[in-house]
């Protein structure tokens, strides 16, 4: 018995052993499951935290135009009104019933503006009655007081943004502005049971996987809005059981985490709802603007179900390409409402009467004009980091004005055809930049003549010599010494020889290789004589000419060679452009413009760019300088401007050619606008055209379209008016014959009288004029 039973035992001990080793085994391995396990919770956890904690959405700065301010005599027609009207995204509505809807009857619109945080103000909606004339505004009434107000700005047209790497663009809404309708037509058709489960449900879970199951494949889902938000949030979009099992644990964290109404709005706020060109539409607060035009708060019943029946799928339920399906899913929508007791039948039905309502126009967050929002981004980095200007929602308001860059563009493409017909004129390329003269604020740019174009911006890069545009800078810098040139100084325009330090001989010629000998300094200039230039600023000296040039605002270096006085020297359209703003300023600097100010999401201003002004030359050879340049367009090369702007304009300007005729130039102003206009071909060979037979046809029928104000020169106090006899260049008076009137620095004038004076003709005149003056 004692030897049976030590085998019984022994084999008993026998069999514990595999058993225990399998106890331990399962146990390591539960202990290194739930380690893996609750690390990669953990991982998991810090994740969801950490993206929803912080800052999920990386909002795109808008930038926009500078905004329209109508009152009484704006010159504006009812058509181009309501043009603006539509790219502000207004629908037509005949009761007004929200913030960005108009109507039109005759000759008088009615609209309800929006109401708009400005940099400097914060302006509220008014319903406006706006009658016009054949050509501006007659009257500006408030439909609220019945009483004529003097001015209302509207809300800026968007011009662009500047987007992340993931061209996505929202309009954050919270769930205190969010329309019941909305959480309701959610909660029936997306989550039932959003306010009761753990961020996943059982039963909808159940649900798929019977279907998947029998399908063979994933065919359907049992997210929650929890869980969709988590698969817009973390996941990518493919469909697999890893990603799905992920999306559940994830979404039991968030849960865990947060309230249900964090998450909720955090949903309205990231759901994807359509595409905007290259830019995908997130959340409902932009979706309402692009497809409505409106904001959310404001929707009806049945544009609300819309914008919930593109959850499904916002490619296929298109409420633009297919509106009979989006109809049908939208019905469906109002019938879950029903069902769910959110609203009755009659709500339901009247709801499905109505149409979808889609804007004709899609909100566009696309730049419309890459050329100047080149320099914008340019302008802006220089203050700004690349993140903060595509991340942080910042709101840039510019200088253009998008009715100018239209009219321009509209300019170039007509004018390039035009002139493409003549012989040796083809693949031109163009660049243009208007400012404003008061100011140096940049209205209109083109960087080329593609005005989509992304590509090579001319108007800030192409380095182009700039011919006779430099010769104003040459008169100029002789004009601030008074004791040896005045405006009818005589000076050579005659052959000229010189030689560099290395030998090599440089001869200038005129254009038409015609020499005209002696000639005043005004005519030297205003008709842009080569030789006369070359004698000028050899005397003056190209290091002053050169420190002339910095003070006009041009920093480039420039070589101190004797072809610098006739443009040689390469300069950008945007350099030429601030060399002009400063002559068209009188003297005085002004930094050239392209934003106003830049505002944070919460209206906080950042960053003004104030109007700073400085001398930089002197104010009365500027005045005798922009003096000459009106003579170059009442009778020199820019003449033929007046066969279509009335010569009461008075327009200031210098054409600018360059050898072979490979650059054409024009750099002019009026009264209110300067315009610098360059035409050429990108391979450098020859254009065929002058700076009278190009850009001053482009600068021309630009100016007529958008200026309105005549130039009025104003003499600074050390500027005297005197006649001169062109025979001698001796002081005269109006009595004598071909006598001109011409302003001179005090002192500088000529000394000895004309003996036209003298002759009894021109004392019997002057003794008439005399007696009539002090008696009548």
């Amino acid at each position: 018995m004692p030897k049976t039973k030590g085998k019984s035992s022994g084999k008993k001990k026998a069999n514990k052993k595999p058993f225990h080793w399998f106890k331990k085994s399962l146990l390591i391995f539960i202990i290194i499951f739930g380690f893996v396990f609750l690390s990669y919770i953990s991982y998991l956890d810090y994740t969801v935290r950490k993206t929803f904690k912080g800052k999920p959405w990386s909002i795109p700065a808008k930038v926009y135009a500078t905004p329209v301010e109508i009152y009484r005599g704006y010159k504006i027609k009812i058509s181009q009104f309501e043009d603006l009207l539509q790219q502000l995204n207004y629908r037509q509505d005949y009761q007004l019933s929200s913030e960005g809807s108009y109507y039109k009857k005759g000759q008088q619109i009615s609209v309800k503006t929006r109401r708009f945080t400005f940099w400097d103000k914060k302006q509220e909606s008014k319903i406006l009655r706006i009658n016009f004339s054949r050509t501006d505004i007659s009257k500006l009434l408030s439909l609220s007081t019945s009483r004529e107000i003097p001015i209302i700005r509207m809300d800026p047209v968007q011009i662009g943004s500047f987007y992340p790497t993931r061209k996505e663009d929202r309009i954050l809404i919270t769930l205190e502005n969010t329309p019941d309708s909305l959480i309701q037509g959610l909660l029936a058709t997306e989550d039932h049971d959003f306010y009761h489960h753990i961020g996943i449900s059982f039963k909808a879970i159940a649900r798929a996987i019977w279907i998947n199951v029998r399908a063979g494949y994933v065919v359907q889902g049992g997210s929650t809005i929890t869980q969709q938000l988590i698969k817009n949030f973390y996941l990518s979009p493919t469909k697999s059981l890893w990603r799905k099992l992920n999306e559940a644990f994830m979404a039991i964290i968030l849960e865990f985490n947060y309230e249900k109404d964090e998450i909720l709005q955090a949903y309205l706020n990231e759901i994807y709802l359509g595409q905007d060109g290259a830019s995908s539409v997130h959340g409902f607060g932009l979706a309402s603007q692009f497809y409505f035009g409106r904001p959310l708060k404001t929707l009806p019943l049945h544009q609300v179900a819309a914008l919930v029946a593109l959850v499904r799928g916002p490619s296929y339920y298109d409420l633009r390409r297919y509106p009979s399906r989006a109809i049908k899913r939208r019905n469906l929508v109002l019938d879950e409402m029903h069902g769910q007791g959110f609203i009755t039948k009659k709500q339901a039905l009247t709801a499905k009467r109505n149409k979808l309502d889609v804007v004709l126009r899609p909100h566009r967050s696309t730049n419309r004009y890459p050329g100047f929002l080149d320099l914008v981004r340019r302008q802006l980095k220089q203050e700004y980091r690349e993140e903060d200007l595509t991340t942080e929602g910042l709101r840039i308001f510019t200088t253009l004005d998008n009715q100018v860059q239209n009219v321009l563009e509209k300019t170039i493409e007509q004018k390039l055809n035009q002139l493409e017909k003549k012989p040796k004129s083809e693949k031109l390329e163009t660049a243009v930049i208007v400012t404003r003269r008061e100011g140096g604020e940049i209205v209109a740019l083109a960087g080329g003549r593609d005005p989509r174009g992304v590509g090579f911006n001319r108007a800030l890069d192409a380095l182009r010599p700039i011919g006779s545009l430099i010769k104003p800078v040459v008169y100029l810098t002789a004009l601030e010494y008074p004791g040896k040139y005045t405006i009818t100084t005589k000076v050579n325009d005659t052959g000229i020889r010189i030689k560099d330090k290395k030998g090599k001989i440089w001869k200038p010629r005129n254009y038409g290789k015609r020499e005209h000998g002696v000639v005043e300094f005004h005519t030297a200039l205003a008709q842009s004589y080569n030789l006369a230039t070359v004698h000028i600023g050899m005397d003056v000296g190209l290091a002053r000419i050169a420190k002339t040039l910095r003070n006009l605002g041009v920093g480039r270096s420039v070589n101190l060679y004797p072809s610098l006085l006739l443009g040689a020297s390469p300069l950008t359209p945007l350099e030429v452009t601030q060399m002009y703003q400063t002559l068209a300023g009188d003297g005085f600097s002004t930094p050239l413009r392209s934003i106003r100010a830049v505002i944070a999401t919460d209206g906080e201003r950042l960053q003004s760019y104030p109007y700073t002004v400085r001398q930089v030359v002197d104010p009365a050879a500027t005045f005798i300088t922009n003096t000459i340049l009106q003579e170059a367009m009442y009778k020199g090369t820019g003449r033929s401007a007046y066969r279509y702007i009335s010569k009461e304009f008075g327009l200031v300007g210098k054409t600018g050619t360059t050898n072979e005729l490979r650059d054409s130039w024009f750099a002019g102003y009026s009264g209110d606008y300067l315009s610098i206009a360059w035409i050429g071909r990108d391979d450098n060979k020859p254009s065929g055209l002058t700076g009278a037979s190009g850009a001053l046809q482009i600068w021309t029928d630009l100016m007529k379209q958008i200026s309105t104000q005549p130039v009025y020169l104003i003499p600074p106090d050390n500027i005297g008016m005197h006649w001169v006899d062109p025979a001698n260049g001796l002081l005269a008076n109006e009595e004598c014959v071909g006598a001109s009137l011409f302003p001179f620095i005090k002192g500088s004038e000529p000394e000895l009288n004309s003996p036209c004076l003298d002759s009894p003709v021109n004392r019997t005149k002057t003794w008439i004029n005399d007696f009539f003056e002090n008696n009548f």
